[in-house]
């Protein structure tokens, strides 16, 4: 079975593990059989790197998105500061909408759980194991809509820089949290993704956060390199809002 993790606020129930030992097509592999995870990036028809296939994110950074950034270096806007402390000392994950079953952007690109990504002629697509959803990157030219109606996920476009697939995502609600930690973002946070495969295995991914409301200044993190999942396939993720097991997140007095 595949080891989920319960992170503060995301309460799932896990089927039993299903589709494991499935041949993974493609695979490049040493001479002793096993997959070469080391191996060069597999090319799409237009020449950019393949980014298709299953990855399983680093999970540290649903934790504490600024987990490398000292926290003075953190640009807080003095309102956006004033939430996450209250949040940081307070009751933390009952609080936070993901624990009501309510998937979100910028959480749902750190969630430790695997995504397979679908790269397609004109639009990419996203399907993230975690909250059984998915997203629509597109990539056939369009332009972001200037007034966005807000919305969990918001509205993403693609294009290359190089080898590196640039997503530019806006019109995010100002509901969810950031990270377990508790950071705040408004309604005019601009995400921008860089996904970079440097090899068969392994995919460095970076995040930088636009937010003239929330944040003095762009910020950027590092996630670290997700990790190509070969051999499975995605599981069924339910999440159920369960007031009584929300309670148990927390130790005495911290209601």
């Amino acid at each position: 079975m595949r080891i989920l993790f319960t992170a503060f606020a995301i309460l799932s129930v896990p089927l039993s593990a299903q589709w494991l030992h499935v041949p993974t097509p493609g695979v490049p592999r040493t001479a002793d059989g096993k997959p070469d995870m080391a191996a060069p990036a597999p090319k799409a028809a237009d020449g950019h790197p393949d980014l298709s296939g299953i990855w399983q994110a680093n999970g540290r950074s649903l934790q504490d998105l600024a987990f490398e950034i000292k926290p003075e270096n953190v640009p807080y806007q003095p309102w956006a500061k004033k939430v996450f402390d209250e949040r940081a000392n307070g009751a933390k994950g009952k609080d936070d909408p993901a624990a009501y079953c309510v998937p979100g952007m910028p959480k749902l690109i750190v969630l430790p759980y695997p995504y397979k990504i679908y790269q397609l002629p004109g639009v990419t697509v996203i399907l993230y194991e975690g909250f059984t959803t998915f997203r629509q990157i597109f990539t056939d030219g369009r332009e972001l809509p200037k007034d966005p109606a807000p919305s969990w996920i918001g509205y993403s476009v693609g294009k290359w820089d190089g080898d590196t697939f640039v997503v530019d995502t806006v019109g995010i609600n100002d509901k969810t949290w950031m990270d377990n930690a508790g950071r705040p973002h408004s309604d005019a946070l601009r995400t921008i993704e860089r996904y970079h495969r440097r090899s068969f295995g392994a995919m460095d991914v970076s995040i930088t956060f636009d937010d003239t409301k929330a944040y003095t200044k762009p910020w950027t993190v590092n996630q670290g390199a997700a990790r190509a999942i070969v051999g499975q396939d995605l599981l069924e993720y339910v999440c159920t809002e369960n007031n009584k097991d929300i309670d148990h997140l927390f130790g005495d007095g911290q209601k």
